[in-house]
């Protein structure tokens, strides 16, 4: 009996252990943006990847990234990309990214700056 009970309560803290991460509430620092050059010319400018990454266990929704100063050549599907004309970019049409990241592809001279601004934990 002293055993069995022994073994519940290792097996609980054990489980208590695992479990504490999926608490965690999602933040601005679990999403990532890279950017880099595809190779591809479009219009005699590079072209650019950018790959929107979530590292939290939910979903996020309602991205947006600063992109102050955003243009294109390139169109961009806007159910992936909304540029409001000022300083903020819409992400994958307002729905949650979990873990598979969110791409899209832009031409210009250099790359933009763009770094998360705010978004909605979707757990």
């Amino acid at each position: 009996m002293v055993v069995t009970i022994k073994s519940i309560s290792i097996f609980l803290f054990f489980l208590g252990l695992i479990f504490q991460g999926y608490c965690k509430p999602c933040s601005l620092g679990d999403l990532s943006v890279k950017k880099s050059k595809t190779g591809v010319k479009i219009q005699g400018k590079p072209e650019w990847l950018v790959t929107v990454t979530n590292n939290c266990h939910c979903g996020q929704s309602q991205v947006i990234l600063n992109c102050r100063g955003y243009k294109t050549v390139e169109p961009v599907d806007p159910n992936i990309l909304t540029y409001s004309g000022t300083d903020y970019c819409l992400i994958n049409y307002g729905k949650p990214i979990y873990k598979q990241p969110v791409t899209f592809k832009y031409a210009w001279d250099e790359a933009f700056s763009m770094s998360p601004n705010s978004s909605q934990m979707a757990c």
